[in-house]
């Protein structure tokens, strides 16, 4: 069949994200007639004989991929990770409950504003007065309320460029994590998690669809038993079960990055090719100060790798030369400005290396 990729840029977006051409692939080859059905995935019912085993079939392989077991439930749910926001608290937080919030970026400035509209919350970590360049090092423990219900982090931050090299440990509080921009690239402890929740668009498939996973004993104990909510935004109503017209599409293209995924080695494999990508960029980086990264190097993150030029008035230079190259997406998030790279999972090391052959000439000429 014909292809249409005759050209493709080193795409280093933020989200969406790029997607595993193989996948793109076989989302061509089959958009205008999806299993001998004469028609697109995109026009079929939901609960049809198509797309009813393509929704138990992306439930199992999240299952594999994250390691979760019989005692979890999972769910997809649209709104994006910001939905869970206050979706969250309004489910697990009674008015009179307590939560803590890790201050990490912008996104946890968001979870916790929604959190505070239902009960109270501690901020055990806070790092805005340094301008989130920095997360919790591994091993640092949190004396938390006996009474907290839950503990949330960002696993990383796709602005400011930081991220969790593990968990957080607060004992025996359960752990909420939104992993929306590092979502199935390492392996991760699941024990220690009572819900874990990521939008599709970084790593996992296209905007549209949120993955929410759910243990079973955080449900038991948490849930808010004196607070009407409305039906669709109540966790039960979505957790393996379709309560209305998921979105279809995003859907089937998860299951086929995860199909993928599961393909490359699953998550451990993710995490070597990550580090190996990320690597290469920091050494270019850290090479002298004509590039600096921003974010304190204990914190990095492997995902998104925002950095600065010596001189700062060269940057739009930069990103138009990178641009002219082939080289897409750099322009960095007005929070922290200059450049930004994302490296998810389906970034091929190619591309990275791409990158910093530029970076090299660019301070070759322009130095």
């Amino acid at each position: 069949m014909h292809r249409v990729h005759n050209y493709r840029v080193h795409n280093f977006s933020a989200g969406p994200s790029q997607l595993p051409l193989s996948v793109l692939e076989q989302v061509q080859d089959e958009l205008l007639d999806i299993q001998g059905m004469g028609a697109s995935i995109m026009e079929i019912s939901h609960r049809g004989k198509v797309f009813g085993p393509i929704y138990d079939q992306v439930r199992e392989r999240l299952r594999e991929a994250l390691g979760l077991d019989d005692s979890w439930r999972v769910g997809f749910v649209t709104g994006g990770a910001t939905m869970q926001f206050g979706l969250i608290p309004m489910n697990f937080l009674a008015e009179t409950g307590r939560a803590a919030y890790f201050h990490t970026g912008t996104w946890s400035k968001k979870a916790i504003a929604d959190a505070r509209l239902y009960g109270l919350v501690d901020l055990p970590f806070d790092s805005s007065e340094s301008d989130f360049d920095h997360v919790p090092h591994p091993g640092q423990s949190f004396e938390l309320d006996p009474a907290t219900r839950y503990a949330h982090f960002t696993s990383n931050n796709t602005i400011v460029g930081t991220q969790f090299a593990s968990e957080p440990d607060t004992g025996s509080i359960p752990l909420v994590c939104d992993a929306s921009s590092d979502f199935l690239s390492r392996p991760i402890d699941v024990n220690r998690y009572g819900m874990i929740y990521a939008g599709a668009q970084k790593n996992v498939g296209p905007a549209g669809v949120t993955i929410v996973c759910i243990r079973d004993s955080f449900l038991a104990s948490n849930k808010v038993s004196d607070r009407a909510i409305p039906a669709l935004m109540n966790y039960e109503q979505h957790l393996d079960q379709m309560p209305n017209t998921p979105p279809v599409f995003p859907i089937y293209m998860v299951n086929l990055v995860l199909e993928w995924l599961l393909e490359q080695g699953g998550v451990t494999a993710m995490q070597e090719k990550s580090s190996a990508k990320a690597a290469l960029l920091y050494d270019e980086i850290d090479k002298d100060d004509y590039y600096r990264g921003t974010a304190q190097k204990e914190s990095r993150s492997v995902m998104n790798i925002p950095f600065r030029l010596s001189n700062e008035e060269a940057e739009p230079h930069f990103i138009e030369q990178a641009e002219a190259a082939g080289l897409h997406g750099l322009k960095g998030h007005r929070f922290v400005g200059g450049m930004r790279a994302s490296i998810y999972n389906a970034c091929p090391i190619e591309s990275v290396k791409a990158l910093v052959d530029f970076m090299a000439e660019y301070r070759r000429v322009n130095g």
